[in-house]
């Protein structure tokens, strides 16, 4: 996993209703362009809404739309604090 800088951290060490801005997005372009493609773009605030009995997958806010992400495309996205 890459370093994070300044506060940046994953998203699925977010807690739940925290909020945070996306800063990048760490992992393989067909995953990438697919997260983007769902409205998960550099510069984009999201929020963590709840997170499954078992802790996958998360709930998510973003642009208004509610989405559900495995924990590990969650642990590629980088976020920095809102």
């Amino acid at each position: 996993m890459a370093a994070h800088g300044s506060g940046e951290r994953s998203l699925d060490a977010m807690t739940v209703g925290e909020r945070g801005i996306i800063a990048s997005l760490d992992c393989e372009p067909t995953i990438a362009r697919r997260l983007m493609e769902l409205g998960l773009t550099p510069g984009t605030v999201v929020e963590l809404i709840r997170r499954a009995p078992l802790g996958d997958p998360l709930e998510i806010t973003v642009r208004g739309v509610h989405l559900w992400l495995r924990r590990s495309e969650a642990s590629r996205i980088d976020v920095s604090p809102a």
